[in-house]
């Protein structure tokens, strides 16, 4: 299917941040830090004192606001990928349902309803 010249993968879906390579380097710092949550004990240390952990892994101003407003989706516009975002919003007790709802606009509730719907 990837064998057709001339034909643009990068489809744009409105209200939805792609994450590829730009993405990527963007949220470097970011996706690191959020990596780093595998060990309990820098998830004690951020929530310690999380502005000295973002300071740590080196976190711009638009990623650390995003995170100091517990924004998800801000997260992502910053260079988050959701896979390591999950390790953060976990942090933030967010479920995958919780994120979901925001990524679609819709409660939590609705979120799990329309996920019930679809089965």
């Amino acid at each position: 299917m990837h064998d057709m010249p001339g034909h643009d993968y990068h489809i744009d879906i409105p209200g939805t941040t792609i994450f590829d390579g730009r993405q990527a380097m963007k949220g470097y710092a970011l996706n690191k830090m959020c990596y780093s949550f595998n060990k309990a004990v820098n998830r004690d240390a951020f929530k310690e004192d999380p502005e000295a952990y973002m300071e740590k892994f080196g976190l711009n101003d638009a990623q650390k606001d995003a995170i100091r407003s517990t924004n998800i989706l801000a997260m992502i516009e910053e260079g988050g990928n959701i896979y390591y975002l999950a390790k953060l919003a976990g942090i933030f007790k967010l479920s995958v349902q919780d994120v979901g709802g925001m990524q679609t606009g819709m409660t939590t509730e609705e979120f799990k309803e329309y996920l019930l719907s679809q089965a």
